[in-house]
């Protein structure tokens, strides 16, 4: 009599799924990066330091635009530091040239969020801002053109002229010869001080060169 063959279990479903091929790059134990960061990874990336350096940028400019959302680098290395894409530096460029109409980071944020979108009318209402700023700096400038005209009038007019000051001297016990003297030594001491000084007290030109002349000279009271 034949022997029947041996009954076999049905294959369990796991066994009909053919296993997956080995792609190559992967490793035992390593689970694949999604295709996006593959991309990322693989593709031209520069760090936080290239990247401040390439567009003139302090690097704690670009870790606050990271905290907020506004710039958040697509990559990251093994070592977990930052890497930028071609894409964040583009984006890069756009925040900047809205920067430099001024407009508010909250405001560039918006912008890139909703981009096409309402750009016409914010740009105008920054336009309508910066029109307003000059106006208010031209009242600044014509306030401060005052004011320096006032000063400049009131410096023609001295607070103690010649006469006041001799006055002053003889009433300090001071006669021609003390006064001199007192000129003589502020001449010797700051020359340039003494010019300015008479400058002040309003005397003409002439009268001034005449006095520095003669406080140039020695004392005769004093002793070679």
């Amino acid at each position: 009599m034949a022997e029947r063959p041996a009954r076999r279990d049905p294959p369990h479903p796991r066994e009909l799924i053919a296993p997956e091929r080995e792609r190559p790059g992967d490793t035992l134990g390593r689970s694949r990066q999604t295709p996006s960061r593959t991309r990322i990874m693989t593709a031209r990336t520069w760090t936080i330091g290239q990247v401040a350096r390439r567009f003139g940028l302090a690097r704690s400019t670009l870790l606050h635009y990271d905290a907020i959302g506004l710039l958040v680098p697509s990559g990251r290395s093994a070592a977990r530091y930052r890497l930028y894409s071609e894409r964040d530096l583009e984006r890069l460029e756009k925040i900047r040239a809205y920067r430099a109409t001024g407009l508010a980071l909250e405001t560039i944020a918006e912008l890139l969020r909703h981009e096409g979108e309402g750009l016409r009318p914010i740009l105008e209402g920054r336009l309508l801002a910066i029109n307003r700023e000059i106006e208010q700096l031209r009242d600044q400038q014509r306030l401060i053109l005052r004011l320096l005209q006032t000063d400049a009038q009131a410096l023609d007019v001295p607070l103690v002229d010649k006469a006041l000051w001799v006055s002053m001297l003889r009433a300090a016990g001071l006669d021609e010869q003390g006064m001199r003297r007192w000129h003589r030594a502020f001449e010797g001491q700051a020359p340039e001080a003494h010019e300015a000084f008479l400058v002040s007290l309003g005397i003409e030109a002439d009268e001034i060169a005449a006095i520095r002349a003669w406080s140039s000279e020695p004392d005769p009271q004093t002793p070679d």
